[in-house]
């Protein structure tokens, strides 16, 4: 696994709205098009592609939520033909190495909905706790960056 998180542009960012999640997994995330949309009307929006070498295996998107400043990743998917491989915990673990690297010591946070217990499970697993927060009828959850 040859992991490297990359920024949408105009050279992938069509491969980028074509991957999709499987068919149990649609309520649970938005469309990639539409965060590629929302991150350009927001400053502090990084929509990303995961690669593995050179296939595109997925999307995350980090941001600074415009209304609790909190570091957070908002959207994260890894396409339906390459799930149950590993991708999604190695996937955060080098956006969690990113973050520390781009902003120190920091808390950062992301949310889920209460019924998606594999994207909850993966979270703690990397050391996310519940805050106990309900956001956006999701379960907040953060992690320090120390």
């Amino acid at each position: 696994m040859n992991l490297l998180l990359k920024p949408v542009t105009k050279e992938n960012w069509e491969e980028c709205v074509s991957l999709k999640v499987d068919e149990s997994q649609k309520g649970f995330v938005a469309e990639n098009w539409y965060s590629i949309i929302e991150a350009s009307f927001e400053k502090e929006f990084f929509p990303t592609c995961i690669y593995d070498g050179d296939t595109m295996i997925g999307f995350l998107m980090y941001d600074r939520d415009p209304e609790t400043k909190r570091l957070e990743v908002s959207r994260f998917m890894i396409d339906q033909n390459h799930q149950g491989r590993g991708y999604g915990k190695a996937s955060m673990k080098a956006l969690l190495a990113l973050i520390k690297e781009s902003y120190g010591p920091v808390d950062f946070y992301t949310s889920a909905e209460p019924e998606n217990e594999a994207a909850i499970r993966l979270y703690e697993t990397l050391g996310f706790e519940r805050t106990g927060e309900i956001m956006w009828d999701e379960v907040v959850l953060k992690v320090g960056m120390e």
